[in-house]
């Protein structure tokens, strides 16, 4: 089997973060993938960073040298490397795993790489997200995971929520913080716009739990209006 490093750096507040550090110094032979253009679809009414469709992320991951018998080990920050390998496990790809680049001892290398294309044959998997409707008519039945940080939980303004709050009876597991004990249940992950979650799913799977993804996450249910939602510190 052969193993492909790539690069998921990216930056909610400068969209061109990612891509410097990667031409600043990558894993060797590491390609790159874009949160923004490659991991996620248009932003609109389905949130910040909808799900690509499977024929837009099959040509990115063919470009990154992603097929059949390709091993990835993705890396990156703020849930990037998780979102990769999120996708991948959607689009039936099962063959990956996420570094921690603070663990790579190796040399790193500057500048473009040259990737050999692959062709990456996406096959949907179904089960595995969760959708507004289904969220909105199961409040009270789904164990809810939110997994922005806690301040945003709360409800407190921030520059990044336009409606601040979190859907009713979610509780709060930060991307970046150990996980809290979770209820047994159907689990449905959800952070701002569908990609810290999966650092939460991630460490689920690691842990033997599966969980489900809400896209849209929290940028999508606060364009609702009629949707309920809470604020404060109660559960």
């Amino acid at each position: 089997m052969e193993y492909a490093f790539v690069d998921c750096r990216w930056s909610l507040a400068d969209p061109a973060a990612g891509r410097d550090a990667y031409l600043a110094g990558h894993v060797p032979g590491a390609s790159f993938l874009d949160v923004e253009r490659d991991l996620s679809g248009p932003a609109g009414a389905g949130g910040r960073h909808p799900l690509p469709a499977a024929e837009e992320f099959a040509a990115a991951a063919g470009r990154a040298g992603i097929g059949d018998g390709v091993f990835v080990v993705a890396y990156g920050s703020l849930g990037g490397a998780e979102r990769l390998w999120w996708l991948l496990r959607h689009f039936g790809h099962d063959d990956c795993a996420v570094l921690d680049l603070d663990g790579w001892h190796g040399t790193l290398h500057a500048g473009e790489e040259r990737v050999e294309p692959r062709a990456f044959t996406p096959r949907e998997r179904t089960g595995d997200t969760a959708t507004l409707e289904e969220i909105a008519a199961r409040l009270g039945e789904l164990v809810l995971v939110d997994a922005r940080r806690p301040e945003r939980w709360r409800g407190e303004a921030n520059p990044v929520d336009r409606e601040p709050g979190r859907i009713p009876g979610a509780r709060n597991a930060p991307w970046n913080e150990p996980l809290p004990e979770l209820p047994a249940g159907d689990l449905v992950a959800y952070c701002g716009s569908g990609v810290t979650a999966c650092a939460v799913l991630h460490r689920l799977h690691l842990a033997g739990r599966e969980g489900r993804l809400y896209p849209g996450s929290w940028s999508e249910w606060e364009q609702r209006a009629e949707l309920p939602r809470a604020r404060g510190s109660a559960g």
